[in-house]
């Protein structure tokens, strides 16, 4: 079975969810801040700017391209730290985080 179906619909959940926390409403980093070295360009973006310019960017264009998968993704324990520490209220950080888990899931069972 394919992964990019269950990968895709895992995404729009994921989306939604950080809408209804309203955390997906946030203007586009500079280019520069996409240069960024450091773990979830924590240097030069939030953790949701991140997570929707880049985490879900990335990996739509991976299904795009029909490409491989990273081997591992293990994004929703930092996902967990950030909205504990921003005091997301606590439903919200329940499903964004589910969202992350399974993105994660679908993602490392891939390979």
């Amino acid at each position: 079975m394919s992964t990019f179906q269950p990968l895709q619909t895992a995404l729009l959940e994921l989306e939604a969810a950080m809408k209804a926390a309203d955390l997906w409403r946030m203007p586009t980093p500079d280019a520069e801040a996409f240069a960024s070295q450091q773990p979830f360009c924590i240097d030069t973006m939030s953790l949701p700017q991140w997570i929707r310019f880049v985490f879900i960017a990335r990996l739509n264009a991976l299904m795009d391209a029909r490409a491989a998968m990273p081997a591992k993704c293990e994004v929703a324990p930092a996902v967990a730290a950030y909205l504990q520490q921003e005091k997301t209220p606590a439903h919200h950080q329940l499903l964004i985080v589910r969202a992350v888990e399974k993105v994660d899931q679908i993602v490392t069972e891939s390979t």
